[in-house]
């Protein structure tokens, strides 16, 4: 353990940078190098905590993580999301499963493992809220409209195999979705649509736009519930633990998101 000096680290974060596997939507393998960095320190703090080595010889702690770039994405206008409903409810092997992802994805602004590990006991049909499972093993319930629950049950009726703790998206013969389609998706809108392909656009781009509405017209504070953020995380201050917001203003946004009302939604909320 504390033969590898700081300097070889480096170097091997650098080779693991300029080998990358060149994807779509690569920035020059400094992902690979950070995660390589990132994965040496948690070794060398897994040997410190068990006394292996001591914290002065710990190589992983005088190796710098590469500067992660600012990110590319953003929201979307409204035209554009237009055209992305367009086309993924009309072409394809699966436009109704496809139209039932965009919409899951820009309502509740969850990632593509939330979306994955929604199960059918997740729904709570009475209220219009969806169970989310994110990273960080974060919990949240999300509020969806009276027609995306409608449209999640009756996928889930018509393609589930009554195995109410099995994966809820699903496709026509009942096998569970996985990554791949939304992979498979994107390259689909981007044959159709030459920006989605020059832009590099994925599902993420989906949360950046809801949320981006979503604070611009709601606050800060709802966004941040509405992305089921981590309170403390991020660059809130202390401030944000005070200043949070609850689950009726957050089904207020998505009432005026969607232009559907929320059963959990307030009254009129003056806008910012």
């Amino acid at each position: 353990m504390d033969e590898p000096s700081a300097s070889e680290i480096k170097q091997l974060a650098w080779r693991m940078k300029d080998e990358a596997v060149t994807r779509r939507n690569t920035r020059g393998g400094r992902s690979a190098a950070e995660h390589l960095v990132g994965a040496v320190r948690c070794i060398y703090s897994h040997a410190e905590s068990d006394g292996l080595i001591d914290e002065v010889k710990n190589p992983a702690r005088r190796v710098a993580k590469p500067r992660r770039l600012p990110s590319t994405r953003r929201a979307l206008p409204a035209s554009r999301i237009a055209e992305l409903n367009k086309v993924a409810s009309c072409t394809g092997n699966d436009p109704d499963l496809d139209a039932l992802l965009l919409r899951l994805h820009m309502e509740t602004a969850c990632r593509r493992g939330g979306a994955l590990a929604v199960r059918p006991r997740d729904l709570d049909v009475d209220q219009c809220l969806v169970l989310l499972r994110e990273k960080r093993e974060t919990v949240r319930w999300q509020p969806v409209s009276p027609t995306l629950m409608r449209a999640l049950r009756e996928h889930a009726q018509a393609r589930g195999d009554d195995d109410r703790d099995g994966q809820l998206l699903r496709y026509v013969d009942g096998a569970p979705i996985s990554r791949r389609r939304y992979d498979h998706l994107w390259h689909r809108l981007g044959r159709h649509l030459p920006w989605v392909a020059a832009q590099q656009i994925t599902t993420h781009w989906l949360r950046h736009t809801t949320l981006t509405w979503v604070e611009r017209h709601f606050g800060y504070a709802v966004a941040r519930e509405f992305a089921g953020h981590a309170v403390g995380s991020g660059d809130g201050g202390a401030t944000a633990t005070y200043v949070r917001a609850d689950l009726g203003e957050v089904a207020a946004a998505l009432a005026a998101l969607t232009g559907e009302p929320h059963p959990l939604a307030g009254g009129e909320r003056t806008r910012r």
